[in-house]
């Protein structure tokens, strides 16, 4: 005796009518939306550069130009031209190397015990971090000059740098300390297997492996050290040890403001961090993408 079976019935889907995508956003909504929030934040920088090329005679126009119709190099010129303009170029370099150099450094090895060693306080570590890091930089002002000034450190390139990496070094170490979770602690147990001890295993092994994580906090530490501007303002008494962000301010004087030569200038000194990261962009972007996987 066979068994018959019940004819099935065509599957129908249902009418969503023309281009409707249950489930995803109208994605055109967002674009058009992030298209008008970048140019809202990118028209102060716009009008920036734009006035660093608008000759004198067409800064003060009571008519608004959105294209400069005489294009001039000269307001650049008299800002290299300027007083301590290179001096204070190379305080800024020396401070922002050194500050990046010595947060890669300090919180490298820092981040690598907090994600490898167990030990007493560790968290009580990891909460002093965060705590640092949210202080506000205007409230230590005088408690950092005090102690600088005790151990003969004002006025010194060696000290802004020293303070500097005071408030750097906590986003460094939670930032790599994520990135070295991420590495699978086998690897090293492999190279130390194979006759490395510990400080070989790290630098053969995890320290390659950190490269997108240094290279991000890297940006970060350049990027605070560069724009930085009432610590070296109050640490730094000597107009040739100041740094860019403070050589602006010689373009406002008593007669008035060189609006050419301050755009100018303000270019000038956003134009390296700019390029730096730039050419990190993509590096960048891995490597947040990967410190975000584990920690």
């Amino acid at each position: 005796m066979t068994r018959t079976e019940a004819p099935r019935r065509p599957r129908t889907r249902p009418h969503r009518g023309r281009g409707a995508r249950p489930g995803r956003p109208p994605r055109r909504r967002y674009d058009v939306l992030g298209l008008l929030v970048a140019a809202v934040l990118g028209f102060p920088v716009y009008w920036m550069v734009l006035t660093a090329f608008r000759p004198a005679t067409d800064i003060l126009s009571v008519t608004p130009e959105f294209w400069p119709s005489t294009p001039t190099l000269d307001n650049f010129s008299r800002a290299m031209r300027s007083e301590n303009f290179w001096a204070n170029v190379r305080s800024s370099v020396v401070i922002g190397v050194g500050t990046v150099v010595a947060s890669l450094v300090v919180g490298t090895l820092a981040a690598f015990a907090l994600a490898r060693f167990r030990f007493a306080g560790r968290k009580a570590f990891v909460v002093v971090i965060l705590t640092v890091q949210m202080i506000p930089l205007s409230a230590l002002i005088i408690p950092v000059y005090l102690l600088l000034n005790d151990a003969g450190l004002t006025d010194s390139l060696t000290g802004v740098v020293l303070t500097y990496l005071v408030f750097t070094l906590p986003f460094t170490v939670w930032m790599l300390r994520g990135f070295v979770a991420a590495i699978p602690a086998e690897l090293e147990e492999a190279a130390m297997v194979d006759g490395c001890g510990r400080l070989g295993a790290f630098t053969r092994v995890v320290f390659p492996l950190l490269a997108p994580g240094l290279i991000a906090t890297s940006v970060f530490a350049m990027v605070q050290a560069w724009n930085e501007y009432v610590l070296v303002y109050v640490l730094l008494s000597t107009p040739e040890k100041q740094t860019v962000s403070i050589w602006l301010v010689s373009f406002q004087t008593s007669f008035g403001t060189d609006y050419g030569g301050l755009m100018a200038g303000a270019t000038l000194t956003a134009l390296p961090v700019v390029v730096f990261f730039l050419v990190l962009q993509r590096k960048i972007a891995a490597g947040l993408a990967t410190g975000a996987v584990k920690g």
